[in-house]
């Protein structure tokens, strides 16, 4: 293989937590919340079985030191929007779609409802399913799935927690910062 073909990734700090990132040739592939071991263990295997390829660990990969670099920034305050090279290919079909759509139409600082999303890839009616695509996101923050939330003001759910959604959008000065 290639090495193109080769999967790097490291786990990195953030104001939420342990954070795994796993990029390929292509670009950044996989952003994973809470990476602890056990956490990191399983998406390894899922990258494996995924993309067909041993995944490296690599802290000082120049692959990743991009997105290492925009991600402290957005969590210093100082980066309101990702210009990354993405690699899609853990996600497909209707997923990809609402993602794509969400990363290039839901600005910093803003949100959308789940029927709002629908609506915008043409498939109003397809909220349940919008909400499906959010928690099977592979590239969270980046693609900002915690920016869709419920149509009744309802915080939604979140593959990363409430909690980190909540920390997220804060960050973003959509929701008050937690006293605490």
């Amino acid at each position: 293989m290639d090495s193109n073909g080769v999967v790097e990734w490291a786990v990195v700090e953030s104001d939420i937590g342990p954070l795994m990132l796993a990029a390929t040739g292509t670009g950044l592939v996989s952003v994973v919340f809470h990476a602890t071991p056990e956490i990191r263990d399983r998406m390894l295997g899922r990258l494996r079985a995924r993309l067909g390829a041993e995944p490296v660990e690599a802290p000082g990969s120049a692959r990743l030191a991009e997105p290492v670099r925009q991600l402290a920034a957005y969590f210093g305050g100082t980066l309101r929007e990702f210009s990354l090279d993405l690699d899609w290919s853990l996600t497909a079909g209707f997923n990809r779609e609402v993602l794509r759509e969400l990363a290039r139409g839901v600005p910093y600082g803003a949100v959308a409802g789940y029927g709002e999303l629908a609506e915008r890839v043409g498939q109003p009616g397809a909220a349940q399913a919008v909400g499906a695509a959010m928690g099977s996101n592979p590239l969270p923050v980046v693609v900002p799935c915690h920016r869709v939330v419920e149509n009744d003001g309802g915080i939604g759910g979140f593959g990363g927690g409430l909690e980190t959604k909540r920390q997220l959008l804060a960050l973003e000065g959509v929701l008050p910062q937690p006293l605490f």
